[in-house]
């Protein structure tokens, strides 16, 4: 269940209809300011709503079966663990919403799931809040302060071997840093750690930036249907991508994963 609640304001006064994209959704209920809204129709992997007001608060809750989701767009189950890849017009397969890059948005993203299955709950941005219910489920909010366009949201949820680490910057602010990884992968997960933090550093001297969040998270993964994606705050990887020890990895692959490891890092900084 996705309950997606957006402050809309028109910019266009000549516009008189709301589209909104969404592919593989089962629409449950739409609200405006917390009243029923029912001037729309579904057409066509899009939500037309008419007549709205200049501004308001739209909520939509919808229905999706990540298990079915075999387009691998959106929200999908592989291995156990629940994973989203939305460049570039993914996110309409989590909920229907104005899927273009030209549309940036603050998000503020709570996810509840079973504890046992999915002890770790990720999303952009930091973590504000967490806690836990009588059912064996728990929850944690993550928000992100920074616009960004919905190709970047990101959200995994699963149980794995994690690699903590910090960095401070040069103006001496400390930054968690996670790397999370398939259960058994953690003893191939050092340079990626060493060459995050290494491109960090680069960022800082180079051009005088420095990371803005709280935690920097990174999920290296065998079934990630992706090379990388550069999301902000959670990068996910390919773990054949980013992972390797000295008994199995030559050289150039070692300089292949700081390469690519910054360049995602790169990316996802930019402000």
């Amino acid at each position: 269940m996705v309950t997606a609640i957006s402050r809309v304001k028109r910019l266009n006064s000549e516009a008189n209809v709301l589209i909104l994209d969404g592919e593989n959704l089962i629409l449950h209920t739409i609200h405006i300011d917390d009243k029923p809204w029912t001037a729309y129709r579904e057409e066509a992997g899009k939500l037309i709503m008419q007549s709205v007001p200049d501004t308001f608060v739209l909520k939509v809750v919808n229905e999706i079966n990540p298990l079915k989701n075999t387009a691998l767009e959106g929200l999908y189950v592989s291995a156990d663990v629940l994973c989203t890849q939305c460049e570039a017009e993914g996110f309409h397969h989590i909920t229907y919403y104005l899927d273009r890059p030209d549309v940036l948005a603050r998000f503020t993203t709570c996810i509840t799931a079973d504890k046992s299955r999915y002890p770790y709950l990720l999303s952009n941005g930091n973590q504000i809040d967490k806690g836990e219910t009588n059912d064996g489920h728990h929850w944690v909010k993550w928000q992100d302060p920074f616009p960004k366009p919905s190709y970047l949201f990101a959200l995994v949820a699963g149980d794995f071997d994690v690699l903590y680490d910090n960095y401070v910057s040069q103006s001496g602010r400390n930054v968690t840093l996670a790397l999370f990884v398939d259960k058994g992968n953690l003893d191939r997960a050092d340079w990626a750690m060493v060459s995050l933090k290494n491109a960090m550093r680069w960022d800082e001297r180079r051009f005088g930036y420095e990371y803005d969040l709280d935690i920097y998270m990174i999920v290296a993964v065998d079934f990630f249907n992706m090379g990388a994606m550069e999301n902000k705050g959670l990068n996910i990887f390919n773990a054949k991508y980013v992972l390797a020890k000295t008994e199995t990895a030559t050289d150039k692959d070692y300089l292949n994963i700081e390469a690519v490891i910054g360049h995602e890092y790169s990316w996802a900084t930019l402000k």
